[in-house]
């Protein structure tokens, strides 16, 4: 089923995210301590006139890791190559990704996790040496060679930083986790992205929306268009507080963000097993949910919240969960 807060990159986010990105440093909105950083180490590879070091972000989807890779390319006047962890089968398409850039380049590799280890190989003497080897011949007569490349900076981006593998991992020189965003971040996001998009928004309609995106500027983004289309169609055009509760309450989204797959899962650990602990296979097997979407799709921001805790035993449900659903007592059983 298809979830309107769905963070991961869809085709309707596609269509819209070109036009609402920055383009300079200056103009992101949020994750200072990444931001600050870059800023230095962006600035010193141009006074040496010398390559930035490899970058590796890593975080939950939709938090702007494509967004800083494209601002790399931007400050220091270089093109970028995009492509990613899935679409890379073989070595030789990575050799011959890596021997099409121009001196200077940003090759961008998102989900790099995904690599498979034959690819990886090929990127540890790019990464340290500029330089591939490439085997010539079959059998007793195959010989290596050696081809330089262009000096190039590698931006890597991983929703699941763990499962990098420790040689790659300590090839990036500079590696930057992205946090959630805060209410007043996202509404100074949404009220930009407002203006690119020509759309009336009043800053409590703003600030409304930004309460209710999960701490994702691509969820805001989402959300914002489609509350827009609400705004238009049964009002005046113009998000108010009371246009962004009304058609966010209709679409689902509750006051903090969750959908009918969070509800659902949190209201299932109250009522069947008493707040947890619980096993994650029990609990996707009780909702009727793949365990993997569970650990990587719902449970982030639930754990990110303070709504669930991770025990050796298993999740429990935490007593700001049992507030939100005006629940008092945690130990009462919840569903009388």
């Amino acid at each position: 089923m298809k979830r309107t807060i769905e963070t991961n990159l869809t085709e309707e986010d596609i269509k819209i995210e070109g036009s609402l990105r920055p383009q300079k440093l200056d103009d992101y909105i949020g994750q200072e301590k990444a931001k600050q950083n870059l800023k230095v180490y962006i600035e010193a590879a141009k006074r040496r006139h010398d390559t930035l070091d490899h970058v590796l972000f890593y975080g939950p989807p939709g938090l702007g890791k494509t967004t800083l890779a494209c601002i790399i390319a931007n400050e220091m006047g270089v093109h970028i190559k995009t492509t990613s962890g899935p679409a890379i089968e073989k070595p030789g398409e990575i050799a011959a990704i890596l021997n099409g850039l121009s001196e200077g380049d940003v090759l961008f590799i998102d989900e790099i996790h995904r690599l498979n280890r034959q690819v990886e190989e090929v990127l540890y003497p790019a990464m340290e040496d500029y330089a591939i080897d490439i085997m010539v011949g079959k059998g007793p007569t195959a010989r290596s060679i050696r081809l330089d490349l262009p000096r190039f900076t590698l931006v890597g981006a991983t929703t699941r930083a763990g499962l990098l593998t420790a040689p790659l991992r300590d090839r990036f020189g500079v590696i930057h986790r992205l946090e959630f965003y805060n209410a007043d971040e996202l509404s100074t996001i949404i009220t930009h992205s407002a203006r690119i998009l020509n759309v009336s928004i009043e800053s409590s309609g703003a600030y409304e929306l930004a309460r209710r995106s999960r701490g994702t500027p691509r969820l805001a983004n989402r959300l914002l268009k489609r509350v827009r289309d609400f705004a238009q169609v049964r009002h005046d055009g113009v998000i108010t507080e009371d246009v962004a509760v009304e058609a966010l309450d209709l679409m689902g989204v509750d006051p903090v963000g969750l959908d009918a797959s969070d509800r659902n899962m949190l209201l299932t650990m109250i009522h069947k097993f008493s707040g947890g602990p619980v096993g994650l296979d029990t609990i996707a097997a009780a909702i009727g949910e793949d365990a993997g979407t569970i650990s990587d799709v719902i449970e982030p921001y639930l754990l990110q919240i303070g709504f669930i805790n991770r025990t050796p035993q298993g999740r429990v449900a935490s007593e700001l969960c049992y507030r939100h659903f005006g629940i008092d007592d945690m130990t009462k059983d919840a569903s009388k």
